[in-house]
């Protein structure tokens, strides 16, 4: 069980996120290369991150990105449909000289930080060329979701980035929409009778209501255009 001070969000029975142990919320804008390609990211407003808050899951609250209660009017069904599966056993793996490159594609949060330079699919058969390795370990690295994972195959470690245990609300100017809630630094998530998913230190929720692998993000936000209308286009 998770410790009474330890940050954590819990996934309310048809409900919003309940965010306990103030943690901090602000906005992760992604930012493009001249290509128009996701290359970075840039936080944005920040938010008064209270000791107890709550996020709205539905994606129809007038007071985005906190509840109002409206997934109550609407009779927002947000049933829990993901796997508990460890993220590896539910991942492909692709063998590159220097990495290993885990996907679990049902997690995409389509951010399309794996497509500046060349896909990252392909790239990965070339990292014993530093330039690509370089390229390799960027793209995976920026990917909110934790949909990529590299793997040292000197070392066995997962190459990951360090991130604060905070909250990032996605916004996509390039796409025009808003994205998931970024879940960042190892923070627990758990169902409401506390039973916890994978602690990873990157993961994605939905936010838009319209995700077929409830909690998490699978990049439906873009295909309904969703905007939160949180910041000005």
């Amino acid at each position: 069980m998770a410790g009474e001070d330890e940050p954590k969000i819990v996934v309310t029975k048809d409900g919003p996120y309940r965010v306990v142990g103030k943690v901090p919320l602000a906005v992760q804008r992604i930012v493009a290369n001249a290509r128009k390609e996701s290359w970075e990211w840039k936080e944005g407003r920040s938010f008064d991150a209270k000791e107890e808050y709550f996020l709205c899951r539905c994606g129809q609250s007038k007071t985005k990105p906190f509840c109002d209660g409206t997934h109550a009017k609407i009779g927002f069904d947000g049933t829990e449909t993901a796997s508990r599966r460890p993220i590896e056993r539910q991942s492909e793996r692709l063998d590159g000289p220097t990495h290993v490159l885990s996907d679990a594609e049902h997690l995409c949060a389509f951010a399309r930080f794996c497509d500046p330079g060349g896909k990252i699919w392909a790239l990965i058969g070339r990292t014993d060329d530093p330039r690509v390795r370089e390229l390799v370990i960027h793209e995976g690295t920026q990917c909110p979701s934790g949909r990529l994972v590299l793997h040292d195959k000197v070392t066995g470690e997962a190459v990951e980035p360090e991130l604060p245990p905070s909250i990032g609300v996605v916004e996509d100017p390039v796409l025009g929409v808003s994205g998931p809630l970024w879940v960042r630094g190892g923070i627990r998530v758990e169902s409401p009778d506390g039973t916890p998913y994978e602690r990873r230190n990157r993961l994605t929720l939905c936010r838009c209501g319209a995700s077929v692998n409830k909690p998490f993000c699978n990049g439906s936000h873009a295909s309904i255009e969703f905007r939160d209308g949180i910041e000005p286009r």
